[in-house]
């Protein structure tokens, strides 16, 4: 596929991992709105179904019903307070899943003017592991990434070192 310039380094991660496990044969429902990374999954020639905006911690049913073969998760886990019960509720037999590692030096993020847009959970990598195991998957690769800023500071100079971002391919265990 040919390299293209994306917004930020996450996306072109993301791709990349994705296209590294996923076919383009396979469709996919993303937990969560259509937003910018859907677009760039169609661009690359893959069939994507979101979900509607729904609480995903009290309304599994577009989970559980769809018929897609692979779920896709990219930074979703983290605003739920059960992502256990989402990752039971999978059908499919494959997931990719992204999450916001924690990190000992910043707090988890909380918007002030959208209620929605807070972490409840940010997951060191092995306790994301940790949960996928439990929630019956197994994980099969998995990568980690850094998000520098521009900005000066003691922080920004620990986000060029530190990894922000845990992606994972994981297998339903039968």
């Amino acid at each position: 596929m040919y390299e293209k310039s994306y917004p930020n380094k996450r996306f072109k991660h993301t791709i990349q991992f994705l296209s590294k496990h996923v076919s383009i044969s396979e469709t996919i429902l993303d937990l969560g709105v259509e937003n910018p990374f859907t677009k760039i999954m169609q661009e690359h020639g893959y069939k994507v179904e979101n979900t509607k905006g729904e609480d995903l911690d009290v309304d599994t049913s577009t989970i559980t019903n769809t018929k897609a073969e692979v779920i896709t998760a990219f930074e979703i886990f983290e605003h739920l307070l059960s992502p256990f019960t989402v990752l039971k509720s999978i059908k499919a037999d494959k997931l990719v899943a992204s999450v916001p590692l924690k990190l000992w030096f910043s707090s988890a993020y909380r918007s002030k003017t959208d209620m929605l847009d807070r972490h409840y959970h940010e997951f060191e990598d092995w306790q994301f592991d940790w949960l996928l195991e439990k929630a019956g998957w197994k994980i099969t690769d998995s990568k980690k990434w850094t998000n520098p800023t521009k900005k000066i500071g003691v922080r920004p100079v620990l986000r060029w070192f530190t990894p922000r971002y845990y992606i994972v391919y994981a297998e339903r265990v039968k």
